[in-house]
C-alpha cells in the first residue's frame, strides 16, 4: 500500500450496522468483509484506517429503522428549517441487554480477528496498537442508557473496555438532556445535566473515561466544564459559525475546548456541514475542509482530528464508504495542509488526547 497517514477516526456506529443483521456470527461479515455499509476490515485496511472510537447506541423502541444510516424523519432534514421530536428516555433494564450484545459483538471480533483487531483499555493498549498496525479501538457508548443511577453497570462495562461515554444521545436520560436535531437553532435547548449526570462525569474522571459531549445541549456542556477535570472533548461535531444546527459547537464552546487542551472530531454527515442545515447527498466535500480551517484556527492544530459518523449517518456522497477517505487526504493537500499537519489531523492528535484521559 503507497505511504498515506493512517486516520484515526472519533466515531463510527458499525456495531450498530452489524447488530441489525440480527444473525449469528454477524462478527464474521465485518471481519471477512460483507462490503455494506461504509465499514468492514478489508476496507479499513485498505483505506489506511488505524482505529477510532466504536460506538455502542441504543435504538429508541418506537424507531423503525431500516438500516443504521437512515434513522427516522430524515427527509424532514431536507426542508429549510426542522425539528424533529425526540424520542422517549429509555429504561436501564432495556438499555442494558442491547449495550451487552455490542459489546459482546465487538469483543468477538477481536478475538476472531486474530491479532488484527485490538480493544485498548489503557495507553500502553493504544500505543502498542498502533506501533504494530492493528486497528486500535476505543470502547464508546453514544447514550448512558445502560448504566444505572448506582453505576454498577459502569463499572461492568468498565471491566470489558468501556473507555468513552456520552451521556446523552439527543434523546434525554436520567443523566441530562440533548440536542434535538434542530435547524436552525442554538445548543441551548434545555436543561443541563441532572445530579446523576453530574456524579456520572466525576466518576468518569476518577476511572479514565473520556466523556464526550457531542450530543449534549449547551447548559450541559457548561455543566460539564464546570465539573470535569479532563479535556472538553466533542467526538463528532462542526463549528456552529458555519452551519447553525443544535448539533454544532458556538465559538464559546470552542473557546473552552482549546482552553482544557480538548478535541473536536468532524462529521461529516451533510446536515452538520451545510451552512442550509439540511441532508443532502449532494454536498460539496470541500464544507468538511471548510470546518477542519475553522476549527484548527479557532482551537489550534493539536486540538482537531476526524468524526465521520461511519455507518450512523448519511454521508455526502462522493463518500461511498472508508476507502474514499482518500479523497479527503487528497483535499486537505491541495489546501496547503502540510505533512505535519496531515498527521496530526489524520492519527495523532485523537492518540494524543487519549494517552491524556486513558489510564
Amino acid at each position: 500500500m503507497e505511504n498515506i497517514h493512517k486516520i484515526f477516526d472519533g466515531h463510527n456506529d458499525v456495531l450498530f450496522r452489524l447488530y441489525l443483521k440480527n444473525k449469528k456470527n454477524a462478527e464474521l461479515d465485518f471481519i471477512n468483509g460483507d462490503n455494506e455499509g461504509h465499514l468492514d476490515l478489508p476496507r479499513i485496511v485498505k483505506a489506511g484506517f488505524s482505529g477510532g472510537f466504536f460506538a455502542i447506541y441504543i435504538p429508541s423502541q418506537e424507531e423503525n429503522i431500516v438500516s443504521a444510516d437512515t434513522p427516522i424523519r430524515y427527509d424532514d432534514m431536507k426542508n429549510n428549517s426542522y425539528e424533529l421530536p425526540l424520542p422517549k428516555e429509555i429504561a436501564t433494564d432495556i438499555a442494558l441487554p442491547i449495550a451487552l450484545e455490542k459489546a459482546a459483538l465487538l469483543t468477538s471480533i477481536e478475538k476472531k480477528s486474530i491479532g488484527k483487531i485490538k480493544i485498548c483499555k489503557s495507553s500502553n493498549d493504544l500505543t502498542n496498537a498502533i506501533s504494530n498496525n492493528q486497528i486500535a479501538v476505543i470502547m464508546h457508548i453514544e447514550g448512558a442508557e445502560c448504566i444505572d443511577k448506582n453505576f454498577n453497570n459502569l463499572e461492568l462495562l468498565f471491566n470489558l473496555g468501556l473507555r468513552s461515554i456520552g451521556p446523552v444521545w439527543s434523546r434525554p436520560t436520567i443523566f441530562g438532556h440533548g440536542v434535538p436535531f434542530k435547524f436552525p437553532s442554538s445548543p441551548d435547548t434545555g436543561e443541563g445535566l441532572t445530579d446523576l449526570g453530574k456524579e456520572l462525569i466525576r466518576h468518569c474522571n476518577r476511572m479514565g473515561i473520556i466523556i464526550d459531549l457531542s450530543h449534549l445541549n449547551e447548559k450541559g456542556f457548561w455543566d460539564t466544564a464546570k465539573i470535569s477535570s479532563s479535556p472538553l472533548v466533542a467526538t463528532h461535531s462542526n463549528a456552529h459559525t458555519i452551519c447553525p444546527h443544535s448539533r454544532n459547537l458556538t465559538d464559546k464552546q470552542l473557546d473552552a475546548i482549546k482552553d482544557t487542551d480538548g478535541m473536536v472530531g468532524v462529521n461529516f454527515a451533510p446536515a452538520f456541514l451545510r451552512p442550509d442545515g439540511k441532508m443532502l447527498a449532494d454536498t460539496d466535500l470541500e464544507l468538511i475542509i471548510k470546518h477542519f480551517d475553522y476549527l484548527i484556527e479557532r482551537l489550534g492544530e493539536n486540538r482537531v482530528g476526524f468524526g465521520s459518523d461511519f455507518d450512523g449517518a448519511l454521508m455526502p456522497n462522493q463518500i461511498k464508504d472508508v476507502v474514499d477517505l482518500s479523497k479527503i487526504r487528497s483535499l486537505m493537500q491541495s489546501h496547503g495542509y502540510n505533512q505535519e499537519l496531515m498527521k496530526k489531523i489524520c492519527q495523532d492528535n485523537w492518540i494524543e488526547l487519549a494517552q491524556k484521559i486513558i489510564n
